[in-house]
């Protein structure tokens, strides 16, 4: 007989993919809401680094990732006008030997599309966007913006920057806009062969205010994609992202290096998205809800570390309530917040600088980690990372 709580998880996004996948394999009853009608292979990238890949490994799918994502040897950093190599950091088989997991490049929908698929179809539901929660008794009491309610013991925000759940713990508070934005683009590699130029497998361009970080998101190397960081003093547009313009992509990169022109010139369509964060916040968990990913952390994406944060907070999260026991909820959901919240301030500070592998450094203290492996620090009386 089971006696494990029944857990729900707001939001089936790669945080709340992974909460709900590493929880039904650890035997829990658990449902995973999403307010969205249904996924679509939005276009964009990510990095999966060694630090993800073994979560990755737990869950199943790290080698199907492996067979779906591009390898890159080197993560490049360059002088977006000159082209002068500024950082030359070491991946591929450096990284399998050195931090335990290839580091890859994906496909966002590719990779959130194969995440899902290990879920529970029976026990995953959408179009389900949350309203209100009542945490007043012995379970957890959700409604939903269609009128339906359900009941949960302990219930995770994997909702993301705008959590309803972070919302029902702290009080309304509309995220901060960074003042950067970042512009979007998948481009056919067909189109670069017209070019003599050589576009590298992971690059990060950069000058003094704006970036532009560049990578194949395919194994075969059919679909390039760039994203950028671009200083802009406002952000009134009152929607998630808007449509940009290879024009205004011309002006924001005047000057640099002719391989950022051609993309650009190779660029089909291109949308622009602001930057939002939030300062570290004083509390991720209160009686039966827990907060994770950017419900409680939002960053700039310049380390290209922000879904990695919620992945391994997912694993973490796990790990602690079966370190202490799922009856002992608090005990744990303040595990999980004393092994997550130094090193996850750590990654939005960096972030927020934008001074990640710009020279070369040593990433070992991000590649190399492991949320089911690194040594477990016991909260302090105070309730606050030891």
């Amino acid at each position: 007989m089971n006696n494990k709580p029944t857990i729900a998880v707001i939001g089936a996004g790669l945080g709340g993919a992974a909460a709900g996948a590493l929880l039904q394999q650890a035997g829990y009853p658990t449902k995973v809401y999403e307010q969205a009608p249904a996924f679509a292979r939005l276009g964009a990238g990510i990095h999966l680094g060694p630090n993800v890949m073994k979560v990755m490994r737990r869950i199943g799918i790290e080698e199907k990732l492996n067979a779906m994502g591009s390898h890159p040897d080197y993560w490049f950093s360059r002088n977006g006008m000159t082209g002068e190599y500024q950082s030359r950091i070491p991946l591929g088989e450096f990284a399998r030997e050195n931090y335990g997991a290839a580091y890859i490049t994906v496909h966002r929908g590719d990779l959130h599309e194969l995440m899902v698929s290990t879920l529970d179809q029976d026990n995953l539901f959408f179009d389900k966007r949350l309203v209100d929660v009542d945490d007043s008794g012995d379970k957890v009491v959700m409604t939903f913006a269609d009128g339906s309610t359900e009941e949960a013991d302990l219930v995770i925000g994997a909702d993301g920057v705008n959590s309803r759940l972070r919302e029902k713990l702290l009080g309304p508070e509309a995220p901060i806009y960074s003042g950067w934005v970042a512009h979007r683009a998948i481009i056919s590699a067909e189109k670069l062969k017209a070019y003599d130029l050589d576009f590298e497998a992971c690059v990060k361009w950069w000058s003094e205010d704006r970036h532009m970080m560049v990578y194949f998101v395919t194994g075969d190397e059919k679909e390039y994609y760039y994203v950028t960081g671009v200083p802009e003093p406002d952000w009134n547009h009152g929607t998630s992202f808007v449509d940009s313009s290879r024009e205004e992509m011309r002006k924001a990169f005047e000057g640099y290096h002719p391989t950022v022109q051609a993309l650009i010139d190779c660029t089909e369509s291109v949308t622009k998205w602001p930057l939002l964060e939030r300062n570290p916040l004083p509390l991720w968990h209160e009686n039966r809800l827990v907060l994770l990913g950017d419900a409680c952390h939002p960053m700039k994406p310049h380390m290209a570390q922000g879904a990695a944060m919620a992945i391994e907070d997912a694993a973490m999260l796990v790990r602690c309530l079966e370190e202490v026991g799922a009856e002992n909820y608090q005990q744990a959901f303040e595990l999980y917040r004393t092994n997550r919240f130094e090193r996850a301030s750590r990654v939005q500070q960096v972030s927020h600088d934008n001074t990640w592998l710009r020279e070369d450094e040593d990433p070992a203290w991000v590649f190399a980690y492991d949320p089911f492996e690194v040594p477990l620090k016991q909260p302090t009386s105070q309730g606050s990372p030891a």
